[in-house]
């Protein structure tokens, strides 16, 4: 069994209104030298495959079949723990 991460961010000239939102926030507790903030989604998945080179196939698959929307978003998928 593999687990796998998937890391999805909204692509870079895409509008992200909360991220926005954080950032000003911040920058109003004090936290002046932030210029930009981009808010994603993290998400863990555990499958079975026959070896890691699969399990990041099967992992690219998914995140550009549902997990991610690659119009308007990039993804990174990172192995983290494999038999």
């Amino acid at each position: 069994m593999y687990k796998v991460d998937v890391f999805v961010v909204l692509k870079p000239g895409v509008l992200d209104p909360k991220g926005e939102a954080v950032k000003k926030s911040l920058n109003v507790m004090g936290y002046e030298g932030v210029n930009e903030v981009r808010i994603g989604k993290f998400i863990e998945v555990w499958l079975d495959a026959e070896s890691r080179e699969d399990a990041l196939r099967q992992a690219e698959k998914m995140s550009k079949e549902l997990l991610a929307n690659p119009v308007i978003e990039d993804y990174r998928v990172k192995i983290v723990e494999g038999e």
